[in-house]
């Protein structure tokens, strides 16, 4: 396994760079904050991603894709290491 050193600090430059290194982005966890879900946070697993766009991570949905804006991210879990964190506001 190669060693994880994540160098980025922002959800968008950390989930590129996992990708861009090789690592499976199906082997993250990444948590949001989503209004009215218990604790007002949804998590989701890195095979949902289709696409890390530039102002949003994008998710498959069942009928239309779900946009997530990067500031909503507050943790990124891969393979139970967290590699992004900050505090949850809002």
């Amino acid at each position: 396994m190669m060693s994880l050193i994540i160098k980025s600090r922002s959800p968008r430059l950390v989930l590129n760079e996992l990708k861009w290194k090789g690592y499976d982005l199906k082997k993250c966890r990444i948590y949001y904050i989503y209004r009215g879900a218990p604790d007002d946070t949804k998590i989701v697993g890195g095979d949902a991603i289709r696409e890390i766009d530039r102002g949003f991570m994008i998710l498959e949905g069942v009928v239309q894709e779900v946009y997530i804006p990067y500031h909503r991210i507050f943790r990124i879990e891969f393979e139970n290491r967290v590699v992004y964190e900050r505090r949850k506001t809002g």
